[in-house]
């Protein structure tokens, strides 16, 4: 009966296209990726894809993740940046509780290094919707209890919903890394990282040398990206508890995409890409102005995009080095014209500042400015005193007592900063 055999035939089709063989997104402890097979795994919703590549001038092979629907590779995750694979040769595959990725001997290049108890469940690898790559029990999809995660391992990407800071739990410090060139994802130059203080900080630094500093986080922004502002599809986040440290980001509309990069030229950016567009737009790009580079000008005085030269000593302050000065050396920086007598001194309210570094600050949390300006004035030592958080018309309290370092103003942005001087 040939329509019989037909049904049948059609039965056998849809069976063959559509067999359970794998799941897209997930590799089970049984499977593997290899670069012969060019079998990727793709997140849910089309969004991220992961598998083997290799860049335009290079033989070097890499397991790395990128935006699937864009027309060209936007590489956003590279697991093996610094032990590529020499040639087409590679396999990525589940080892006892840990994710290994072996060259043409056999030879471990890359691995999750996991250690864990002795649970008896075999392990899944999946590529989640949000661009996270995870490890965890076949049996418990808990994301607080994932073995292992790629978005604790970022390379020069910070993607919405990924941290960037610390877990304090475990000590573990996400920051980015830019790639060596272009065309190369190994260790470059230069990284975005945030340092532990009473206000954490993000450097942008190339080896020992600081480059850019984002300023303390304000409760809306860092006081030094104020152009990173409110895009109405987007919302920002630093948390800052005992248990982390760390600034995240999410997308509130699908239709738009944003990342944060860290360029192998050494620019910090905010990229974004809208339906309309048919590549990335840079959104901001830091340093983009001198008065963006770290300690542009020396101490006590503030950098100015709109003057010339840019930097300008703080009311009540002169050039330390007048020579210098005129030389348009500025890193000496200005000293007081009068000095302080600790009782009686005043300050001068600056609009618009970028905070000054906030290494050895004080923060009191639960003051406002009055009080703040009372203990200011009670500690001799104090130079500079401003709001922690900005919102709701200012709260919280950060104390300087020593020089005031890396400041600049804004035409439009920033906050006020109150620098004490002689009452004369």
């Amino acid at each position: 009966d040939i329509s019989y055999t037909l049904s049948f035939l059609l039965v056998f089709f849809v069976l063959i296209l559509f067999r359970p063989a794998f799941s897209i997104n997930t590799l089970s402890s049984t499977e593997s990726l290899t670069i012969s097979s060019s079998r990727t795994l793709v997140s849910p919703g089309n969004v991220f894809e992961l598998g083997f590549f290799k860049t335009t001038s290079s033989s070097r092979w890499y397991l790395g993740m990128w935006y699937k629907k864009f027309p060209y590779r936007t590489y956003v995750w590279v697991a093996n940046r610094d032990n590529p694979l020499s040639n087409d040769i590679g396999t990525l595959k589940t080892s006892g509780n840990n994710l290994v990725l072996l060259d043409h001997s056999n030879k471990s290049v890359w691995s999750t290094n996991v250690t864990r108890g002795n649970e008896r469940s075999p392990v899944v690898a999946e590529l989640l919707a949000n661009g996270n790559f995870v490890m965890r029990d076949s049996n418990n999809n808990n994301a607080s209890q994932f073995l292992w995660q790629s978005f604790d391992y970022p390379t020069d990407t910070l993607l919405p919903e990924m941290k960037l800071g610390y877990d304090l739990k475990t000590g573990l410090n996400r920051f980015l890394t830019s790639w060596r060139s272009s065309d190369d994802p190994s260790s470059g130059d230069y990284s975005y990282k945030l340092e532990l203080r009473r206000l954490p900080e993000f450097y942008l630094s190339s080896g020992i040398f600081r480059l850019h500093r984002s300023g303390p986080w304000n409760g809306i922004q860092f006081s030094g990206i104020p152009e990173d502002q409110k895009l109405s599809y987007m919302v920002y986040n630093f948390t800052e508890n005992s248990e982390e440290a760390a600034y995240t980001f999410r997308m509130t509309n699908n239709s738009f995409y944003s990342i944060l990069t860290i360029s192998s030229t050494g620019y910090f950016e905010r990229l974004t890409w809208a339906p309309s567009s048919m590549v990335w737009n840079v959104f901001w790009s830091s340093p983009n102005h001198q008065c963006d580079m770290y300690r542009m000008c020396g101490p006590y005085s503030y950098c100015d995009v709109n003057t010339s030269p840019v930097c300008n000593c703080i009311q009540g302050f002169r050039p330390k080095n007048r020579q210098q000065w005129d030389l348009r050396i500025p890193t000496s920086g200005c000293i007081r014209r009068t000095r302080l007598s600790c009782s009686g001194d005043g300050f001068t309210r600056m609009k618009n500042m970028k905070l000054p570094e906030t290494t050895m600050a004080i923060v009191h949390r639960s003051i406002g400015l009055k009080e703040c300006e009372k203990r200011c004035l009670s500690d001799c030592n104090c130079t500079a005193f401003a709001n922690a958080d900005i919102r709701n018309r200012g709260t919280g309290c950060v104390i300087w007592t020593r020089e005031l370092e890396d400041i600049r103003t804004y035409s439009a942005a920033g906050q006020d900063l109150y620098v004490r001087l002689a009452a004369a």
